[in-house]
């Protein structure tokens, strides 16, 4: 089965507040044991803000470190699930449930 990953993206700034959130998260457990045990969960992760990132090039043969994200933009990669699925239409069913849960924006992409 190939394996697909599906990219969370959300909004800068402040999370919702709890009563928002928490029933979210809920769901969002719910449906990762679900995919669990379905065979399909391969790993998932949530991400700390891209403030927290830090990028790395190099140029010149010298190493430049940058604190913060890569690009600046109005949303940023929040978290990711990666799934093996016997083709994409699986995978982007998983994806759409999570779209409906989340109320974000779902990219989904298969590996190499």
């Amino acid at each position: 089965m190939k394996q697909y990953l599906l990219s969370l993206y959300q909004p800068d700034g402040e999370a919702p507040p709890p009563e928002v959130l928490e029933p979210i998260m809920r769901k969002l457990d719910a449906l990762n044991e679900e995919i669990r045990a379905s065979g399909s969960w391969v790993f998932g992760a949530a991400l700390h803000p891209p403030t927290t990132a830090t990028v790395l090039r190099v140029q010149d043969g010298e190493l430049l470190m940058t604190d913060g994200p890569y690009t600046e933009g109005k949303e940023h990669l929040g978290g990711f699930t990666v799934v093996q699925s016997p083709d994409l239409d699986a995978a982007l069913a998983w994806g759409r449930r999570l779209a409906e849960i989340t109320g974000l924006p779902i990219e989904v992409r298969p590996f190499f």
